[in-house]
């Protein structure tokens, strides 16, 4: 099978060199590698340009867009600029950041899994971070969800949903319209991602509400915001920032946004996270029983 890889890069001349390596080193060669350069004011463009002389799978695309990073839709907007440049010749297609460092045989346990079922629509494995020298699980890391610094789809998959929504939620999105498809979505735990940058260190404040707008966007309702934004906010350590998710739901649904997915697919979105609820909750009460 081959694999083609996006990274969308804004500033990321630290880490670039460090991603890039990672993938030189892969036991399974990528067949090709587009960075977009989005608007980088430092070297990005000078370290890629330095390793495409080297691997002749490296490409370099420079895009001109807003300073202002806001979550979701400029990293998908530079994804798709990469995109537009590639043919069709892949089986699976790769959204990574700049700022990873890939275990060696990542890519090929990857497609592994792909060939060995073929309704497996997304793979990837787990982020860890460095705290007080050593690697740890990302905090924001779910199980059955694969973060959006390294997302592996299969090309059916990929051309089925539309490609990639550009608004935060879209590594959300994703995986609940692969399931709505009847896709599976696998996790490698044992693939451990070491990300480099936290996630959301870039954002700024007007990115606050996102997250909230994002749940709207998702056809969550606000039921199911409440539960979801309550727990992230308390997974990233920060209480108030369920207010924040709240403001950004209710913006979202008196401005009228739009919605990331359909109205059937909205639904089905509902439905699903209200069974994962369920069996979440039945989960705890078995443990507090048998503990």
């Amino acid at each position: 099978m081959k694999y083609y890889a996006i990274i969308p890069a804004h500033n990321e001349e630290a880490f670039m060199a460090l991603t890039l390596q990672s993938l030189a080193e892969q036991t399974v060669l990528p067949s090709k590698v587009v960075v977009v350069n989005d608007n980088s004011t430092d070297g990005t463009a000078a370290v890629v340009t330095a390793f495409s002389q080297k691997h002749p799978w490296l490409f370099l695309v420079n895009k001109k867009s807003d300073a202002v990073h806001m979550p979701g839709s400029k990293v998908i907007q530079a994804f798709q600029a990469g995109y537009e440049t590639i043919d069709e010749e892949y089986d699976i297609i790769v959204k990574l950041d700049a700022d990873l460092i890939l275990p060696n045989d990542y890519f090929e346990t990857i497609l592994n899994a792909f060939k060995a079922d073929d309704k497996v629509g997304m793979a990837g494995g787990f982020a860890y971070i460095e705290k007080n020298g050593e690697w740890i699980l990302e905090n924001l890391t779910d199980k059955d969800h694969i973060r959006g610094a390294f997302k592996a789809y299969r090309k059916e998959l990929f051309l089925q949903m539309g490609g990639l929504r550009p608004a935060m939620g879209w590594d959300t999105a994703d995986e609940l319209i692969a399931k709505f498809y009847g896709w599976k979505v696998i996790t490698i735990e044992r693939l451990k991602v070491k990300h480099l940058k936290p996630t959301g260190a870039n954002y700024n404040k007007a990115a606050r509400y996102k997250q909230g707008e994002a749940f709207y966007t998702l056809g969550y309702g606000f039921l199911i915001t409440a539960i979801a934004g309550a727990k992230l906010a308390m997974r990233k350590k920060k209480p108030l920032l369920f207010i924040d998710y709240i403001n950004g739901f209710l913006r979202a649904k008196g401005e009228g946004k739009n919605l990331l997915v359909s109205s059937e697919q909205a639904k089905f979105i509902r439905s699903y996270r209200w069974k994962k609820m369920k069996e979440k909750l039945f989960y705890d009460l078995l443990v507090l029983k048998n503990y």
